[in-house]
């Protein structure tokens, strides 16, 4: 019977999840050659290959995408266990990883978060802000917050609350350019835009009387609210913000109707869907959901 040493059915299974060999040595922690010198001891004491390299990327070949099938539910339940056995301890402790948006996870995360350390404080967060899409098996993270519907079907997710944007400009722009008095005139102002597909885009403001759609132009786009932020407060034109971050008193920015807004996307904290979730990741993914959902 051969004797398999279960650490390099691991990194195997790591190295199909991920797709490459680069990146499951990123995953683990571990470098490239070990991983590679792992996944070959293994294909050796099996006698047989499991994978087809190439210079950019991995195949599995049908020995190996039969083993992994078997193995994969194993290696699972070995990762749940001993993660249940450690939440039977008396108090939560560990790592969690968590992503967000920068903007989302600062004005947004930054008090729940605080408030669910105070409550754990054996728990360490490490919260990676970025704008980046990040792959959560890949870069090794439990948590992270996305904006919008979600296509990854390999991923579990949980709504957080929707967020109202409101149309605002800054007084400087407002007293060289004019204040437009109709959602029509927005048309002809300058307008920094977060996201578009390209220097134009639609805006559908629900108001009293249903939504009013207006195309609007501008010569700046931007994938970061505080950034859209800095240049609507230096002057830069009209812009969608969202109205948390622009709250009476706490910025010089000036809601162009009030009574308008854009219901966005809500937000949602996904988790990968074939991961066990070990207890401080699941109190904490609760936690967020209670006080930002």
């Amino acid at each position: 019977m051969t004797t398999v040493d279960l650490n390099k059915v691991a990194v195997f299974a790591r190295v199909v999840e991920t797709g490459t060999f680069t990146a499951a040595a990123r995953s683990l922690g571990l470098p490239k050659s070990s991983i590679s010198r792992s996944v070959s001891q293994l294909e050796d004491a099996l006698g047989v290959r499991l994978l087809q390299r190439t210079t950019r990327s991995v195949q599995l070949t049908e020995a190996g995408a039969t083993y992994y099938e078997k193995v994969r539910g194993a290696l699972t339940g070995l990762l749940e266990a001993g993660a249940a056995v450690s939440d039977m301890q008396a108090s939560v402790r560990g790592d969690v990883r968590l992503t967000a948006p920068v903007d989302y996870g600062t004005w947004v995360l930054a008090e729940p978060i605080a408030r669910f350390q105070a409550a754990h404080p054996d728990v360490r967060i490490e919260l990676v802000l970025t704008s980046r899409i990040v792959n959560l098996v890949e870069e090794g993270f439990d948590l992270a917050v996305r904006a919008g519907p979600q296509r990854d079907s390999s991923l579990m997710g949980r709504r957080l609350a929707t967020m109202e944007l409101g149309v605002f400009a800054s007084p400087r722009y407002l007293k060289e350019h004019g204040t437009p008095r109709t959602i029509a005139q927005l048309a002809d102002h300058d307008c920094v835009l977060f996201r578009p597909d390209a220097f134009e885009t639609r805006w559908n403001l629900l108001g009293p009387k249903g939504t009013e759609a207006i195309t609007v132009r501008g010569r700046l786009s931007v994938d970061d609210f505080g950034f859209l932020q800095q240049m609507l407060l230096s002057g830069a034109g009209v812009g969608l913000m969202p109205t948390f971050l622009c709250r009476d008193g706490e910025t010089e920015l000036v809601r162009l109707f009030p009574r308008h807004a854009v219901k966005s996307g809500s937000a949602t904290l996904v988790y990968p869907s074939s991961r066990y979730l070990p207890q401080r990741v699941a109190l904490l993914r609760d936690f967020l959901v209670a006080e930002v959902g």
